[in-house]
């Protein structure tokens, strides 16, 4: 929750690093239509703007959706959409496997998987380098775990988990076209579901989704629909803040952030 010694931290650092600017997004929501307090959030931007911070462009979901993991497996497929349920279940009677597998080879897999997937999807994503320090940093803390789909031999889809604070997150994956009447990915999320329970983990964080009114025409909309089978609560949180640490550069950084995220996205679309 921020509070003014945060505050006066981050902006000390901030001076100290001579930045533009310290972006925040406080691990603050609430599950949407369920009489939440609003004006608890009310207080915290109120509090937020007062204090030097505007609303910034976000750079994350402003909602996700999160499944409690407290419940039994069969109280969890019970909450799941019936369509599925009948997935879960076909991958089943297909044989896929879905095994943890933290190695080296296991990891080039995942890349090799996340690449293809960004290229066929167009989606603009952070660089096998980014991925591969993020692993190197992550998988000996024992943070980060990798499953892996297989059928007939094949990795088909092989994803990242994030376990942090009883909470298991999924930030990012991969799959093949490949023997999509399978169901890989809906093996590997049900496994990981079983895989969070047996690690002690009271939530599964779905990493972002499109929220209230998801556009059917939004490039994530099939993964928003994806993971909105699963009967996690759809969760929205308090948003994105900057920090403002130099009011006389911080619009030229915004109207600089613009220009290079139109100039990714028209590079992912010709990719």
């Amino acid at each position: 929750m921020p509070n003014k010694t945060m505050l006066d931290v981050l902006t000390k650092l901030g001076q100290q690093e001579k930045a533009i600017l310290v972006k925040m997004e406080p691990d603050v929501g609430s599950a949407v239509g369920e009489g939440v307090k609003v004006e608890a959030h009310k207080e915290i931007r109120d509090f937020l703007i007062k204090n030097g911070c505007r609303k910034g462009k976000p750079f994350f979901f402003e909602y996700t959706f999160q499944i409690d993991l407290n419940k039994s497996e069969e109280e969890l497929l019970a909450a799941m959409k019936e369509k599925t349920r009948y997935n879960i279940r076909l991958s089943q009677r297909h044989g896929v496997e879905v095994v943890e597998d933290n190695s080296n080879q296991a990891f080039a897999a995942y890349l090799k998987l996340m690449i293809e997937t960004t290229k066929r999807q167009r989606f603009y994503a952070h660089s096998p380098d980014y991925h591969q320090k993020m692993w190197e940093t992550l998988a000996p803390a024992g943070m980060a775990h990798l499953l892996l789909a297989r059928y007939k031999g094949k990795v088909l889809a092989a994803w990242i988990f994030f376990t942090f604070n009883n909470i298991l997150y999924y930030p990012y994956g991969g799959s093949s076209r490949e023997h999509k009447e399978a169901m890989p990915t809906y093996a590997t999320m049900w496994e990981a579901i079983k895989f969070g329970k047996k690690a002690g983990c009271k939530v599964f964080d779905l990493w972002g989704c499109l929220g209230t009114d998801p556009d059917p025409r939004d490039p994530w909309f099939g993964f928003h629909r994806f993971k909105a089978g699963f009967g996690g609560k759809l969760i929205e949180f308090i948003g994105t803040y900057d920090l403002v640490i130099n009011p006389q550069l911080y619009p030229f950084y915004n109207l600089a952030d613009a220009i290079r995220w139109q100039l990714l996205k028209l590079k992912a679309k010709l990719l």
